[in-house]
Order: C-alpha cells, then sequence, then structure tokens
C-alpha cells in the first residue's frame, strides 16, 4: 500500500482536538452484541486518539433500520449503539455518553440536534471519555442523497478531524463519504491494517483458492467475475452454487429463480474461457424443508450422477465427503493464498459444509489464508472455537472485518475504488 498518498491518522496533530471517529461496530441484532470483533479491532485508533490529547466522538451504522420503498426509519432498541457503549464500559473502563435526540418522524432524525453541545462541553472539560452517536441510519440524511451534505456538514460541525476506521462501512453514505469535505480527514489504524492485507489478495501468492458463497447471485457477480480470471481455482458455496449447477447441468433445484438462473447462465458461458478453474464440490445434501436437518428428510446426491431435467428439494449444504477427494484436497493443500468468503451451508442445521472447508484450508500451514465477512467469521467462530482464537494470533491468517467490502474492492480492482477511500485521498489532496 502507497501510503504516501493516504492521510493517516499518525501524521495527525490530535492534541486539545475532537475528533470525529466513524467505525464499523455493526454487531448488534435485536440488542445483542453476536461478536465484538469489529469493536475489539478499532481499540487501538482509540488508544492512540486518546494516548494523543484527542477526543473523541464515535459514530456508526446498526443493522437496515429504513425501509427504502417508503423511505421510513424504525428507532428502536433492536438496533441502538448501547450494547456497544456498555460493552466499552465493560471492557476498556471507558465512559461514553450517548445524545438524548427527542424529534423523532417517520424519515427517523431530521438532524443532529443542539442538545449535544452540552456532552461535547464535557466531553472537552473531561467530565466525560467520549460521545457516541446514535445509529446513524438513524438519520434521514445518512442514506439519502438529497439530505447527505446538510447531514455531513452537521456532523463536522462536532469536530476538529474526522477519522475513518470503518473498512467494512464501504458504501458512500454521509458518514463514511460526504463528511470528509468539510474536515481534515485521515485513515485509522484498522483502516490501513485492512487495505495493507488487499495487497494480499492483489498480489496473491500463487496458487490462490477464492472460495465464495452467498444467497444470492445478483449481490456477488461482479466479484466472481473478476475472480475467475484472477484465482488459480475458484470455488463457489450457498445459492450461488445451487445457480451454478442447474445453469451448467439443465437441472431444477427448489428456491432458485429465474432471475439468479439467467445471471448463472452468463456466468457459466463467461467460465468456458477459464477451463478448469471452478473446483466443483461434487456431493450435495438435498433437504425436502428449511426447517432443520430432520432425519428421513435429507440426503445427499453426487451431480455426476444427476441427469438433465432432475428436479431436487432445497440444497442447503455440500457433504463433508466432498472435502476428502483427493483431488479437491490436493488443491488446497498446494495453495499459497486462500480467500474465503463463504458460508457453504443454511446455518445453524446445515454446517458440515463449513466445518469440513475451515478445517481442509486450516491443513495447509504454509498458505496465506484471508477469511472475509462477519458471517463467514461468526460460523468459523461457532464451528470451531479453537480455529478461530488460534486464527486472530496467527500471522498467516488474517479476518477481514467486512467481507462486502473486500469483494467490492476485488471488484474495483484496487482499494481506491473503495468511495470512502476514495475521499480520504480526495481529501488528502485538496
Amino acid at each position: 500500500m502507497n501510503t504516501n498518498e493516504l492521510p493517516l491518522i499518525q501524521n495527525a496533530d490530535l492534541k486539545g482536538k475532537i475528533v470525529l471517529v466513524r467505525v464499523d461496530h455493526n454487531v448488534v441484532k435485536n440488542g445483542i452484541i453476536q461478536d465484538a470483533y469489529r469493536i475489539d479491532s478499532t481499540i487501538g485508533t482509540l488508544f492512540n486518539i486518546n494516548a494523543r490529547g484527542g477526543k473523541i466522538i464515535l459514530m456508526t451504522h446498526v443493522g437496515r433500520p429504513r425501509n427504502k420503498k417508503e423511505n421510513t426509519v424504525e428507532i428502536s432498541a433492536k438496533s441502538s449503539v448501547e450494547p456497544i457503549v456498555e460493552y466499552l464500559k465493560n471492557k476498556l473502563n471507558i465512559n461514553f455518553q450517548i445524545p438524548n435526540f427527542k424529534i423523532q418522524t417517520e424519515e427517523g432524525y431530521l438532524g443532529v440536534e443542539t442538545s449535544v453541545n452540552h456532552l461535547i462541553k464535557e466531553l472537552k472539560e473531561g467530565e466525560i471519555d467520549g460521545i457516541y452517536l446514535p445509529n446513524t441510519r438513524w438519520f434521514r440524511g445518512e442514506e439519502r442523497k438529497e439530505f447527505a451534505d446538510d447531514f455531513a456538514n452537521q456532523l463536522a460541525g462536532l469536530a476538529d478531524i474526522y477519522v475513518n476506521d470503518a473498512f467494512g462501512s464501504w458504501q458512500a453514505h454521509a458518514s463514511t463519504v460526504a463528511v470528509s469535505n468539510y474536515l481534515p480527514s485521515y485513515a485509522g489504524f484498522l483502516m490501513q491494517k485492512e487495505l495493507e492485507n488487499l495487497d494480499r489478495i492483489y498480489n496473491a501468492k500463487q496458487p490462490y483458492i477464492a472460495v465464495v458463497a452467498g444467497s444470492k447471485f445478483d449481490t456477488k457477480i461482479e466479484p466472481l467475475y473478476t475472480l475467475i480470471k484472477q484465482a488459480d481455482f475458484l470455488v463457489l458455496g450457498g445459492v450461488i452454487y445451487n445457480a451454478y449447477l442447474c445453469a451448467k447441468y439443465n437441472i431444477k433445484i427448489k428456491g432458485i429463480g429465474d432471475d439468479d438462473l439467467k445471471l448463472a447462465k452468463e456466468f457459466v458461458d463467461f467460465a468456458k474461457s477459464y477451463p478448469n478453474k471452478i473446483v466443483e464440490l461434487p456431493i450435495i445434501v438435498e433437504s425436502d424443508t428449511l426447517e432443520g436437518k430432520f432425519e428421513g428428510k435429507f440426503r445427499k446426491h453426487n451431480i455426476k450422477d444427476l441427469k438433465q431435467g432432475t428436479e431436487l428439494n432445497y440444497i442447503l449444504d455440500v457433504a463433508e465427503e466432498s472435502f476428502d477427494i483427493p483431488e479437491i484436497k490436493d488443491i488446497f493443500n498446494k495453495a499459497k493464498t486462500v480467500f474465503v468468503n463463504a458460508v457453504m451451508g443454511l446455518t445453524p442445521h446445515f454446517s458440515e459444509g463449513t466445518s469440513s472447508l475451515y478445517k481442509l484450508i486450516d491443513e495447509n500451514k504454509e498458505s496465506m489464508k484471508l477469511y472475509g465477512g462477519g458471517d463467514t467469521m461468526q460460523e468459523l467462530k461457532q464451528l470451531l472455537p479453537g480455529l478461530y482464537i488460534t486464527a486472530i494470533d496467527n500471522p498467516n491468517y488474517y479476518l477481514f472485518t467486512g467481507g462486502g467490502a473486500v469483494l467490492k474492492a476485488i471488484q474495483e480492482g484496487s482499494y481506491k475504488g473503495l468511495e470512502p477511500v476514495k475521499a480520504l485521498f480526495n481529501n488528502a489532496k485538496n
């Protein structure tokens, strides 16, 4: 990474300054923290700001409280930052205060209310350790472009310096992009670390394997086109794989819609130009129901045995036997780089494929293993907690905090293609 161009927090004068920090603490579901990894990953930046005399105002999004069709926002405990503030208090003995904004509309908060000023006064005088703004997506201007500049201007009015440490929040929203138009802006330590590890994908040591799964083909299709060109091998999972199998083998799988099938057919045709790159996991698990893994209601098939026109119920996993096939084991064992953005089955009941995949990847002690995304990380932690703990401190592993951001960066071909990163570069130029 060329750090000569990117404005870095270590080069900022923080003493006595109020520092507005955008983080990706989107770890709360229904009021409960699922995994604190993304919070813990930003602590280095927070300590640095505090140690150098800065005063911290934090902000993050939590969940998707906005109904995009109706432009309404649900402000509720389900998507509050309160559990995050409580976590920071218990872990670090840091006293963050959340402003109490009272004017709620169907569109969410219309802007930053002046009631925050008394907290800023307490922050400057050292009476509190920091301010944690309400969920940024509770504000009308966060996701709606027509109000973004006004909201960004209000956010900037709270602080002297802006720091983006939210790699996973790659969408061009007010708190990730527009605010950098109004304040000196810098990349936090986590952001720097994530971008440095992206270089391990852009300049992957070969053989390079990419494993990608997802619940819809259209959300992953562009990165897949890039990966099949760049990687030596591409492994698919989830609904993406199901759609691929339908398109290639002319079978029907319950739940695969026409849109996904159309995209899959186009991808299968494109992949013919890159023969032998797609590693097909041959043994799949069919289930009669999505409700669970019930005896007598699921079975395994080898895709090589399926005739054209075969109609299957839901395919909810890849069987563990797929990862015992010598040719497949050999590909993973010889890899120098493995990128994983994949949960192979429908959790929590169909997890043998995911567990077998992660174990096989770990068998290769020499390869660089790059895991991307909250769901991928969550499954690694739940299925193989010992491996997860080891991976955090293992130099041959890196756990990205944002899978969508990694895929977007792969698709763009450069981390400068990520709008929040581009905004930092533009801020430095201006």
